[in-house]
């Protein structure tokens, strides 16, 4: 696939833990319609938990890869299926889907992001950067700040399979 390089100097930084987001556009800017950043994840990023959210989201993997951990949505104690998405490679997300996103390479991996609406993801992510900007935060204070924000944390990822190899 023919692609130009993303190499994107400037824009807002905001450090979760060690995942990075570079925010391209706010809810301000849109009308509140979006929030799209590019996230940078080191080997080893990504949130801890599955959890959920009514924003739907689609990430472009540009480079590197990401492994997605989807569980249905109609079903958020089911099975849980892993799916790799590799750079040139999509990945769309419904609201209300049990999901999270890791980086099991090792090297860094960067995608570009859009959650719709964006209100609840931006205020998360702002919320949660300042957070972590003034120490190492409780599970007390990342708990309130996903509730604040509409995002339910469901726990681990338990069971989880391959997408080619789960039956459909």
């Amino acid at each position: 696939m023919n692609r130009l390089p993303v190499e994107i100097t400037e824009g807002e930084r905001l450090a979760l833990g060690t995942d990075e987001l570079i925010v391209l556009a706010t809810t301000e800017q849109t009308g509140g319609a979006l929030f799209s950043a590019l996230i940078r994840m080191p080997p080893g990023g990504g949130p801890p938990v599955l959890h959920r959210h009514a924003p739907g989201e689609i990430y472009h993997v540009l480079e590197g890869e990401f492994v997605f951990y989807v569980g249905d949505k109609d079903r958020p104690d089911g099975p849980v299926r892993r799916h790799p998405v590799r750079a040139g490679e999509v990945m769309p997300l419904a609201g209300d889907t049990p999901h999270t996103i890791r980086n099991e390479s090792d090297a860094d991996a960067v995608a570009f992001m859009v959650h719709a609406p964006g209100a609840a993801m931006e205020g998360f992510s702002r919320a949660a950067a300042a957070l972590a900007a003034a120490g190492e935060p409780s599970m007390e204070a990342v708990l309130e700040i996903a509730a604040t924000h509409g995002i339910e944390l469901l726990g681990p990822v338990v069971v989880a399979t391959d997408a080619a190899a789960a039956p459909s």
